[in-house]
């Protein structure tokens, strides 16, 4: 008897939206490790045709093509579909990985104080359409896609999807509330999205990443040297009981179970914490 919990993605097709950046772009690998046809879309098409070709490459089973794709435009959604099916013949599962934070709808401070310097960016400076940028480019850019690959999937065996939400959704964290609010909803809509589907054989999970370096976050969490913790990620540190950042490596283990369908056939709507223990300590 075959073993039940060894990932296999054979003749499956995976589509993923955001992976020309790093961490997006090591999903796609380990689902090509496990045999899957992987689509890499991107709105910056040269990044993800780079990630398939460095997938390509490997002497792995599955094969990567890289799509350019805007998620909050419809018709390049459309676009993305159509060369993914033309290619592969259809998805089995979709990951919506495109998301971020924007500077202009984030404030200096944790804290509103009386006596705050002037230059200060608070919450009442926040910058409307930056807000909007980060509510859309996270929660339209899950939604979006889903419209557009999700109809098709119906029917398909095992078919399933597969959102990205963060510890900002089960407490916000300081400075960032546009993101915090828009991860929020992706949980929400990963629940919503499980339910509306559960009669027509289409599951959806999200993960919840913890605290992961990157180039997006490093200046928040080190100093310029990158070796010594600012305040914030020391923070961070203190408010993980493992001790630690996670590696985007740690990641793989959690996405690949609830994407395969023989591991994860009766887990629907749940959001997965991968997180050192981040969203159980209370800080004492």
């Amino acid at each position: 008897m075959a073993n039940q919990f060894t990932h296999d993605f054979t003749g499956k097709t995976v589509v993923l939206t955001g992976a020309g950046g790093v961490l997006v772009s090591k999903f796609a690998e380990a689902f090509a490790q496990a045999g899957a046809n992987v689509a890499l879309l991107d709105l910056n098409a040269d990044a993800a045709q780079a990630r398939a070709d460095e997938i390509n490459a490997l002497d792995i089973p599955g094969k990567a093509i890289a799509v350019a794709c805007n998620v909050l435009e419809i018709d390049s959604i459309k676009a993305a579909k159509e060369a993914v099916d033309a290619e592969f013949d259809g998805t089995d599962v979709l990951v919506n990985g495109a998301g971020g934070n924007n500077p202009r709808a984030t404030t200096d401070n944790e804290y509103h104080e009386l006596d705050l310097p002037e230059e200060t960016k608070t919450f009442f400076d926040l910058d409307q359409s930056g807000v909007e940028f980060v509510f859309n480019l996270n929660f339209l850019g899950t939604l979006l896609p889903t419209q557009i690959f999700a109809k098709d999937m119906i029917g398909r065996e095992g078919a399933n999807i597969i959102n990205i939400s963060s510890m900002n959704a089960f407490t916000p964290l300081t400075k960032i509330p546009a993101y915090s609010g828009a991860k929020s909803a992706i949980s929400n809509f990963t629940q919503w999205l499980a339910v509306h589907f559960a009669h027509v054989g289409v599951r959806a999970n999200a993960i919840a990443p913890g605290f992961l370096v990157s180039n997006q976050n490093i200046d928040m969490m080190f100093e310029a040297d990158h070796k010594t913790l600012k305040p914030r990620g020391e923070k961070i540190i203190n408010g993980t009981p493992m001790g630690r950042f996670g590696e985007p490596e740690e990641l793989l283990g959690g996405l690949l179970f609830l994407a395969d369908e023989k591991a994860a056939s009766f887990v629907n709507g749940v959001v997965l914490p991968i997180d050192g223990g981040f969203a159980a300590y209370a800080g004492v």
